[in-house]
This record gives C-alpha cells, structure tokens and sequence, in this order.
C-alpha cells in the first residue's frame, strides 16, 4: 500500500517560530558580547543589572526552540497544541534563574547553597507545573 506519507510534519509556522527565536538569541547573545567588551560592572550596578536582564534575554531565547524541538522529537515528531507555550514556560524560568543568580553575584550574596536553592525550586516549579495537567 503506497499513500502519500507526510515526510515533515513541521508547519511552516513552526519553522518562522523557530527562526524568529534563534534571531532573537544571536541578537541577545551580541548584545551580551557587547556589553561585556564595552562596560565595566565594577561599581556600576546598571550595568551589572543590564548584564543580568541580558544574559536571562539570551538564555530564553536560545533555550525556547530548544525546549520545543526536544518535545517535539521525543513525541515523534508529532506538534501538540500547546508545546510552543510550555517550552516557553521552561525558558522563561531558565532565563529567570539565570538573572537572578547573576544579580545575587551582583550584589555579593551569591553563595552555593543559595544557587542550589533557586535551581532546585525553580525545578520543582516546572515539575508541579507539568504534573497539574
């Protein structure tokens, strides 16, 4: 039996979505190279919180495509309403941890324990998010 199989079952609007991401993220991660290569944060704390909003922009935004082609090729390369919307959730709390370990290095109250916490419940967020559906 010979039928016409779908090969690519990714939607255009998929790959624009896709796209317009890793845009974003090479723009981000510019704008983190800059920064770093043109600002001193010693003393300034605009900077250091620019850096911080920076790097968490970055992370999002490169880890958002990330987070949606892990799921979709863990479901078989099969698009699910809503995928776009929890990968975006995951990044965002990915970019959010990041600013704020960087802005509690910042401020000198950086300390392992502390980053252990934030990232641990930042993981029990999203699993208590995930299990709830």
């Amino acid at each position: 039996m010979t039928g016409a199989v779908d090969s690519d079952p990714v939607y255009a609007r998929d790959r624009v979505a896709n796209l317009i991401l890793i845009v974003a993220a090479v723009a981000a991660w510019t704008g983190v190279a800059w920064l770093f290569t043109t600002q001193s944060p010693v003393g300034d704390s605009s900077v250091q919180m620019a850096g911080a909003i920076l790097l968490g922009v970055a992370v999002g935004a490169t880890l958002w495509p990330v987070f949606w082609l892990v799921g979709f090729a863990q479901r078989r390369r099969i698009a699910h309403q809503g995928d776009w919307l929890r990968a975006g959730r995951r990044a965002l709390l990915c970019a959010l941890v990041v600013a704020l370990l960087v802005v509690l290095r910042a401020l000198d109250a950086f300390s392992l324990p502390i980053a252990g916490f934030v990232i641990v419940m930042a993981g029990l967020v999203e699993l208590s998010l995930t299990l709830r559906r």
